[in-house]
């Protein structure tokens, strides 16, 4: 049945919103786990794993200020900088991530420690503020902090983002060493490094499929293999043989882990002198994979 115009302009604005709403939610519940991670696992052990919230541990341990109201000392100035020197591109969303996580580190600060194993407090507590940073992202926003003052920098001194959150955390890592001893420096390290490494797996996920370039001369039979008995799309891909300067069409192919060995045996059969190379494929997006 047709839809009325009507019944087009609704869904067509109630998407939209729907994702709108997804994004706030992503951003409101990251910030929420990174508050409560923070004081679960990091502040207690005093990691100082980067960001705005290992200046704030640093702070505490120093002169007692309240990890929540240093935060926003600092989060709220860099975030009017980030809106003066890049621009309004941050929006409502980084703002709310501004404010609330230290709104949450604010509600949360009597929690019991889930440990006082330093250790155990870099590894958990930079998996879990990994989980809601990534949850942010994913939300198209950021909590804000020393993100905005690695943009900043990277704009006036041309070097890469990655070196300026390199250089702005590795800064706050090594005020840890000298504020508590080298071992607090290194549990900084280790959280750091946990919680990227997070960030990754919430951003791409923990399904990786594997993309595939075969060259072969039976190039329609591998390919009709491929459509009919693994039910994946195929992608011809113009080549020219370095050693002949013959043309040589290879092709592309991205298949599930679980497929590939069945996409390994169906070429084999088809052609024993095929040339195959395989990659990971941390994330695909499209028909048959994930939705963008």
């Amino acid at each position: 049945m047709m839809m009325s115009a009507k019944q087009r302009r609704r869904n067509n604005t109630f998407n939209p919103r729907i994702q709108l709403l997804k994004e706030y939610i992503y951003i409101l519940i990251g910030s929420a786990i990174v508050g409560i991670g923070f004081n679960l696992f990091l502040l207690p052990n005093r990691v100082a794993s980067g960001g705005v919230s290992g200046i704030s541990t640093i702070f505490d341990s120093l002169f007692g200020w309240e990890p929540a109201f240093v935060q926003w000392a600092f989060n709220i100035p860099l975030f009017i900088a980030g809106v003066i020197f890049l621009g309004r591109q941050y929006g409502i969303k980084t703002l709310i991530g501004t404010l609330f996580l230290p709104f949450v580190v604010f509600l949360t600060r009597d929690m019991e420690p889930a440990t006082l194993d330093p250790l155990l407090g870099a590894l958990f507590g930079g998996v879990v503020v990994g989980i809601g940073l990534g949850l942010a992202f994913r939300g198209n926003a950021s909590t804000g902090g020393t993100d905005l003052a690695a943009q900043i920098v990277n704009k006036f001194t041309g070097l890469s983002l990655g070196t300026c959150v390199a250089l702005i955390d590795g800064m706050i890592v090594i005020a840890a060493a000298f504020v508590f001893d080298l071992e607090g420096g290194l549990y900084a390290l280790i959280g750091l490094f946990a919680t990227s490494k997070t960030i990754d797996l919430v951003q791409v996920g923990f399904g990786y499929s594997k993309m595939a370039i075969i060259i072969t001369t039976k190039q329609d039979e591998v390919s009709k293999g491929i459509f009919e008995k693994i039910d994946r799309g195929v992608t011809r891909l113009s080549a020219v043989g370095g050693y002949t300067d013959d043309e040589r069409p290879i092709l592309m192919c991205v298949v599930d882990q679980t497929e590939f060995t069945k996409l390994k045996q169906l070429v084999k059969s088809i052609d024993a002198s095929a040339f195959v190379v395989v990659m990971d494929a941390s994330e695909v997006l499209g028909e048959g994979f994930k939705r963008a």
